[in-house]
């Protein structure tokens, strides 16, 4: 169905998507290759929200450079948008520049378009397939896809640990585990999120900044507290800067008065208890969803992360392993009770495994099995 010329020039559309990682959000990653005769005549990908998406920038670029659009083919990495949004529609601007052939990866799950930006371009008489590198695709906007689908973010937790799994001595000291190459590699993945999530107990240990500093990057990702008490001292370093987002539970009067506080610092609270007075997890990621939040980067401590883990909120775990052992007694990843049989064991799929510095860096996702504490199969939107 694919030539091996289509797949040359897909790879390279994908690969300038990935040149929007950190600046496209919400909108997706997406990367355009224009072809005629067998030349590349332009190429672009989206912009951050309100610019040009890939379409637009590549047929920008092809006339820029004095290049003929009649009759050349467009390989786009996802389905030309039908819809009137911040921008006007890219099937149009294909229509309009008299495109013969669209070769899209995959369609787009928006259900705004979601099949209709290729049937627009059908009608207009373009040769459509797709269906080229679709999981790869899929993956670069994996987050977008979750929103789209669930209408909650994909949510990615990340550990740095010992090789027997421990994430601190007895003692609280946890800095550094990993070395400095993993700790800068988390810090890229904290940059392509749209919001990183901690706890309190982490606020309360580590007073952490919650930002990216580690990569360069021109924006930087929304920060989300869990804090059902709200405990957050105001001069806490996760409050500096751009306005935390902090979720609650009851807002009483007493919580009211340390909310006023809070505001002054110029964060956001959301009261969203759970019945037992504790924030409400599930509800928590769809009201991210509802906030245009396609990827969660969750850096929290053992309870929390057990928390999310019981409560079927974690898409993938983002493990890094040092090439140390710090004991029995030494604080875990998650708080997890022990199943009573070894076949109710909380199964994953290793993703990717790469060496970063000293250690290990593994990507691993929830099998066709339960998540542990719940009766919900882990959700799943790659293939």
């Amino acid at each position: 169905m694919f030539s091996q010329t289509d797949f040359v020039h897909m790879e390279r559309a994908l690969a300038l998507a990935k040149r929007g990682m950190y600046t496209t959000d919400p909108n997706p990653r997406v990367g355009c290759v224009l072809v005629r005769n067998g030349e590349v005549i332009g190429e672009g990908f989206t912009q951050p929200a309100g610019q040009d998406h890939a379409e637009v920038r590549a047929l920008k670029d092809a006339r820029s450079r004095g290049h003929d659009l009649r009759g050349a083919t467009a390989y786009v990495t996802l389905e030309p948008c039908s819809h009137f949004g911040r921008t006007p529609p890219c099937a149009n601007a294909l229509i309009e520049a008299q495109i013969g052939r669209v070769i899209a990866a995959m369609e787009d799950p928006n259900p705004q378009v979601s099949g209709r930006g290729l049937a627009m371009l059908r009608d207009a008489g373009i040769e459509v397939r797709c269906g080229l590198l679709a999981n790869e695709a899929q993956e670069l906007n994996i987050g977008f896809v979750s929103r789209m689908t669930r209408g909650r973010p994909w949510v990615r937790m990340k550990v740095a640990a010992s090789l027997d799994g421990r994430t601190g001595l007895p003692s609280g000291e946890s800095q550094w585990i990993t070395s400095a190459a993993a700790r800068a590699d988390g810090h890229a993945w904290r940059a392509r999120a749209s919001a990183i999530l901690t706890g309190i107990g982490t606020v309360r240990e580590d007073n952490p900044r919650m930002t990216v500093r580690a990569v360069d990057t021109p924006r930087q990702p929304h920060r989300v507290l869990i804090d059902s008490q709200l405990d957050v001292p105001p001069d806490a370093q996760i409050l500096a800067g751009a306005p935390t987002l902090i979720f609650c539970g009851h807002l009483d009067q007493r919580l009211a008065e340390r909310a006023s506080v809070l505001r002054d610092r110029g964060a956001e609270i959301v009261s969203l208890p759970n019945e037992a007075g504790k924030v409400d997890l599930p509800r928590l990621l769809s009201v991210l969803g509802e906030r245009s939040v396609n990827e969660l980067h969750v850096e929290a401590g053992y309870k929390l992360n057990g928390s999310l883990l019981r409560e079927g909120c974690v898409d993938e775990l983002l493990v890094y392993l040092a090439p140390s052992l710090l004991g029995v007694d030494s604080m875990s990843m998650f708080n997890l009770a022990a199943p009573d049989l070894l076949e109710k064991r909380v199964k994953l799929n290793f993703h990717t495994i790469e060496r970063i510095g000293d250690d290990l860096r593994i990507l691993a996702r929830f099998a066709a099995h339960t998540v542990p504490g719940t009766d919900h199969t882990s959700p799943s939107v790659s293939k």
